[in-house]
């Protein structure tokens, strides 16, 4: 079937309500925490341990997901996130033992929101735009800040008015009223319906070639298997740049909410904290993704992980300062910077690895990038309960978005295509090493 020339938009739009839908129900575990905790009374480290699992399940699911990108397409890997989480959201209810909760808030929706979250989206979504991916991607993924200022304190009123076992079973059954019939709209690439990327219409026979963005030929003309990337440099900063990423996100995202009421805000102001993170975003993504397009890649992750240092950096201040200046400068930074990083995540491997196998190269290096959002807020967690104290925990988070500036300035995807603000470089070649 021909499709209309702004079909990517309309990808666009289905992604952008996905993700406000599917990754707000996983980013909910920071508000079920309290309660769960409050009604077990179990370790802090093994009830947030059940979100750090889901992310071990991602990354066991992850290799294959992008092989089935690659094979059957998004609509088929979107439904089963769909049909994963909802499952597991409507059976955490019957929750008495943690490793109900593990199953559930873990397994199923850990292993549904791969689907449906950052990774999922991105294995198929860089493909429908080139000259303005970056924007693209910003426009979808900041449907995330617009279901975290709507879906999340919705939540937290479900939890304070019924419980969180009522949040859960509402925040369930919207995935299959909403999600289940939106992702049949789904394509996997442009090309297969006759049009070409950014919403251009097909060429006639006549019409001149597109202008290429490629830097290095040699290195865009390998046929990228998985084997062969993986032998390559690059495909290990970009993994060490994923996991210190992950890591710092997600440490902040679980343990953030219980850290604000414990050093003296309100539970409803640190609901609200949550949200206006991604509610920041929403300006946050779409600009930075639109001038990665412009100044590249490597200057983006830059600045959002920055944003993650100042987040964490607030955070420890506030213990000895409690004020809202320093909550919304946490909140400002975590936001409106940090969340950049969603807006160029799948273009940094799309413009060193682009091709057929694109989806397999890029779904096993978020095994690192799940391992890091992993390990973030169970470390997190276990320093927590060793020192009675989330210092120490944050400081390292600092370093880690440190490093991973410096693992994604040496992974240089700028070396093999340059952004659509940067084709000048196109005469002066620069050779990869």
């Amino acid at each position: 079937m021909r499709l209309p020339f702004f079909y990517g938009w309309v990808i666009v739009a289905v992604v952008f309500v996905t993700m406000g839908i599917g990754v707000n129900a996983r980013t909910a575990f920071s508000l079920l925490f309290p309660p769960i905790l409050d009604e077990f009374h179990w370790d802090r480290g093994v009830t947030a341990g059940a979100f750090s699992f889901g992310f071990v399940v991602s990354a066991i699911l992850s290799p294959v997901l992008g092989r089935m990108m690659d094979r059957v397409g998004p609509r088929a890997v979107m439904e089963l996130g769909v049909g994963l989480m909802a499952i597991g959201l409507l059976l955490a209810p019957l929750t008495s033992e943690p490793w109900h909760l593990y199953l559930t808030l873990g397994v199923l929706v850990g292993g549904g929101s791969v689907c449906l979250g950052y990774s999922g989206q991105s294995l198929f979504l860089p493909n429908w735009f080139v000259r303005r991916r970056g924007m693209a991607i910003g426009i979808a993924f900041a449907g995330v800040g617009v279901g975290s200022i709507t879906l999340l304190p919705w939540v937290q009123l479900v939890i304070e008015g019924a419980g969180w076992r009522a949040a859960c079973i509402a925040m369930g059954t919207l995935q299959l009223v909403v999600l289940a019939p939106i992702n049949l709209l789904l394509r996997q690439r442009p090309e297969d319906s006759g049009l070409l990327p950014d919403g251009d219409a097909a060429p006639s026979s006549s019409a001149a070639p597109q202008p290429s963005n490629v830097v290095n030929e040699a290195w865009a003309a390998v046929d990228w298997t998985l084997g062969r990337a993986m032998c390559t440099a690059p495909f290990w900063w970009i993994a060490l740049a994923y996991f210190s990423g992950l890591y710092a996100w997600y440490a902040v995202q679980v343990h953030q909410t219980k850290y604000l009421v414990e050093i003296g805000f309100s539970p409803a102001i640190a609901a609200w904290a949550l949200g206006l993170v991604s509610l920041f975003g929403i300006p946050g993504q779409i600009a930075l993704g639109h001038i990665s397009d412009r100044i590249g890649r490597e200057w983006i992750w830059t600045v959002s992980s920055l944003g993650f240092a100042i987040c964490f950096v607030a955070l420890i201040a506030l213990e000895h300062s409690p004020s809202l200046v320093l909550l919304y400068v946490m909140v400002a930074a975590q936001g409106g910077l940090g969340y950049g990083l969603t807006s160029i995540f799948g273009a940094v491997v799309a413009e060193i690895y682009q091709g057929k196998h694109y989806g397999s190269i890029f779904g096993t290096l978020m095994l690192a990038a799940i391992a890091g959002g992993a390990l973030g807020p169970w470390a997190t967690g276990v320093l927590y309960d060793a020192q009675g104290s989330y210092a120490m925990a944050f400081w390292i988070c600092v370093g880690l978005s440190g490093l991973s500036v410096v693992a994604v300035w040496l992974a240089a995807p700028r070396k093999v295509r340059v952004v659509a603000g940067q084709t000048h470089r196109l005469e002066q070649p620069v050779p990869r090493g």
